[in-house]
C-alpha cells in the first residue's frame, strides 16, 4: 500500500489483539473530501485516495477538530463508496469541488486498530466475523476509520478507530 516504505511489516499483528469495543453514541457528522468507489479486488487502490486528499485538504475551510475520517458507504453488488476526508460544521461549508457524506447520530461500537494501517482490513475481518456475530448487534448506518492528528498516513502508523453503527439485533 506504500510503496515508498521498505521495512517489513507484520500483518498478523491486530489477530493477537482481543476484540473490546468501547460503545459510544455519536453525534451527526458532516465529512467532506475525495471519495472512489472500490470492490474488495481494487481496495488496494485506497492509499492513492489519501494521497490526493493529502494534496487538498487545505482547501477545505472551516475544519472541525484535527482529525481524518475514512468513509465506507453506499453498499451495492460487493462494491462501496470510500470517502477520505475531514468534518465540517455542515454541507453549506463544503467547497464545491469536493464531495460530502451526511452521517446521522449512531450508537456505535468502536474497535481500536493495533498495529500498521496496512492491517485494517484484519480488523474489519475480526469485528465483522468475530465479534458481530456473537455480539447481540446488527450493523446499522455508515462506518467509518477515524484517524487521530497524530496518525502518519506516509508511515501508516498512529491512533487509528473502526466506528461501527450499531443496534440490538
Amino acid at each position: 500500500m506504500f510503496p515508498h516504505k521498505k521495512e517489513t511489516v507484520r500483518m498478523d499483528q491486530p489477530t493477537k489483539q482481543p476484540l473490546e469495543p468501547r460503545m459510544e453514541d455519536g453525534q451527526p457528522l458532516v465529512i467532506a473530501g475525495v471519495q472512489g468507489r472500490y470492490a474488495k479486488a481494487t481496495a488496494g487502490d485506497i492509499p492513492r485516495l489519501w494521497e490526493l486528499f493529502d494534496t487538498c485538504i487545505k482547501d477545505i475551510k472551516p475544519r472541525i477538530g484535527g482529525v481524518t475520517y475514512g468513509v465506507c458507504h453506499n453498499p451495492s453488488h460487493g462494491e462501496f463508496d470510500y470517502m477520505a476526508g475531514v468534518e465540517v460544521p455542515s454541507k453549506d461549508d463544503v467547497p464545491s469541488n469536493f464531495e460530502y457524506v451526511e452521517i446521522p447520530a449512531h450508537r456505535y461500537a468502536v474497535f481500536p486498530h493495533y498495529g500498521p494501517v496496512q492491517a485494517l482490513e484484519q480488523t474489519y475481518e475480526r469485528i465483522l466475523f468475530e465479534w458481530l456475530p456473537h455480539s447481540g448487534y446488527k450493523v446499522a448506518g455508515v462506518d467509518f476509520e477515524r484517524y487521530s492528528a497524530d496518525f502518519d498516513g506516509k508511515k501508516g502508523l498512529g491512533t487509528v478507530e473502526v466506528w461501527l453503527p450499531v443496534v440490538k439485533a
